[in-house]
């Protein structure tokens, strides 16, 4: 059996292969299509328990899962900025094949990540109500909320080193793994749910707290069964004695780290503050209008998918072509993104716009609800096609390591922009919760106009044209 490391050697010298044989669009495409079936995976579980949970149980139910999800986002997004960084020096370690670093880094990486999950799950546990109640969740729906964060809350230490192991193995350019583990996990996720709700072949019945023991539980077996398999195939990544050996944490290499991943976590963190924002604008319109809320975002994280996916592909497919000082192929690549991006996102905003009504009926039965729910998604739809060009001219910016201005213009954006007009027209004005929707677009629309700008005039000129001479 040929070791991980030849096999990663194998699968980039055919993909270097497959670039100069095709077009590049075709390449990146068939780069996109797993990106996109793995963030889709990763929302499945949350789909069907968000629809169980909004027909069967009704809409106070989903109201108080979709209350909570912006506070879980907000503690875990310094997690996946650490993740970020850490997937950086795996991958220099894997590529110097350099066995003893990578596992330093994989020691270092587990116990930091580890301990941050000890903390934030007591943070997150103590003052969930205190924090539910600051940004106005609804008297009637807050005690199941705070019960139903808290189950998640207490499992962070655990999920947390389950993400921080598939980061890892993405690091080391094994995509095909964690996909396979995403499959696993979700098809248990979604096999709990109704046994864990319900009761069902002789379980409790939770209830609405069912779909967090179901997440939790997935999650944990599937970490499990992914600690065996690396250990079985002898994979570099493996839970053996050599980590185990450096589950010390080298402060060197914690610095680092941390130098790595923190600009993506401010980003990430602010956006996520932005979230609880807006829900605390939605939550003055009462249990209904949080619902909708919450089923107009699980629509709206599907129709973002490619644009997110066409982030990844750009970003790695751009720095291909700038470290190979290739100025034509970039300029393929970022156009080959661009027509991907409306061609793909177009077709899928314009089904759902089409079939809107029953794709919001899976969540809601409502009739109320589903009204407010289907107003909000018919303002902010099209403009994910905006928020897909930013992402792709943001992508080969940070593709040559610059990280600064992109994130200064994506915190701009959501604080100067879509918080603003969330607050003042859902406010000042007759739109009412429909203007807190209308924040979305105008913050796409000037994120991609400063994104454009500094490309165009700055950074093309500083970057690009130096390949040229």
């Amino acid at each position: 059996m040929k070791s991980p490391f030849d096999r990663n050697k194998n699968d980039t010298n055919a993909q270097s292969k497959g670039i100069g044989s095709q077009p590049i669009w075709r390449t990146m495409f068939m780069f996109l299509l797993p990106l996109i079936l793995s963030n889709a995976l990763q929302s499945i579980g949350q789909l069907v328990g968000s629809v169980i949970v909004g027909r069967w149980l009704g809409v106070n139910a989903l109201a108080a899962i979709s209350a909570f999800f912006p506070l879980f986002f907000l503690l875990v997004s310094f997690t996946i900025g650490v993740g970020s960084g850490s997937s950086i020096l795996i991958g220099q370690a894997y590529g110097a094949r350099n066995e003893e670093r990578l596992k330093a880094i994989v020691g270092t990486t587990l116990t930091f990540t580890f301990i941050l999950g000890v903390v934030l799950a007591l943070i997150g546990g103590l003052f969930t109500w205190d924090v539910l109640r600051l940004i106005g969740t609804p008297e009637n729906i807050i005690a199941v909320s705070v019960h139903y964060a808290r189950i998640l809350f207490w499992s962070m230490p655990i999920l947390f080193l389950y993400f921080a192991y598939t980061t890892f193995m993405r690091g080391t350019g094994d995509s095909k793994t964690p996909f396979y583990f995403l499959i696993v996990s979700t098809a248990l996720n979604v096999g709990l749910l109704p046994l864990l709700i319900f009761g069902k072949l002789g379980l409790p019945k939770f209830g609405i707290y069912g779909a967090a023991y179901a997440s939790v539980i997935s999650t944990i077996l599937t970490f499990a069964v992914m600690l065996v398999y690396l250990g079985k195939i002898k994979h570099p990544l493996q839970f053996d004695a050599s980590v185990r050996q450096h589950l010390r944490m080298d402060l060197g290499l914690l610095k680092l780290l941390l130098r790595l991943g923190i600009p993506s976590s401010i980003n990430m963190i602010l956006v996520s503050l932005s979230e609880i924002a807006v829900i605390t604008f939605v939550n003055r319109f009462g249990s209904d209008a949080t619902a909708a809320y919450g089923a107009v975002n699980q629509v709206a994280s599907y129709v973002q998918m490619p644009a997110i996916s066409l982030g990844i592909t750009v970003s790695i497919f751009a720095a291909q072509s700038i470290g190979g000082n290739q100025f034509d192929r970039l300029k393929q690549v970022i156009r080959a993104g661009v027509l991907l991006n409306y061609i793909i996102g177009g077709v899928l905003i314009i089904l759902v716009y089409v079939f809107s009504q029953d794709i919001l009926s899976w969540f809601l039965t409502s009739k109320h609800t589903l009204d407010i729910a289907h107003s909000l998604l018919m303002i902010t739809l099209w403009s994910y096609l905006i928020f897909g060009h930013a992402q792709i001219i943001t992508a080969t910016m940070r593709a040559s390591g610059t990280v600064l201005w992109p994130t200064v213009f994506s915190i701009l954006s959501i604080w100067c922009v879509e918080v603003p007009v969330a607050y003042a027209l859902s406010h000042f004005s007759s739109l009412g919760i429909q203007g807190i929707w209308v924040g979305y677009p105008a913050a796409f629309i000037i994120s991609l106009s400063l994104q454009y700008s500094y490309y165009r005039w700055s950074w093309k000129k500083k970057r690009i044209e130096r390949l040229v001479h």
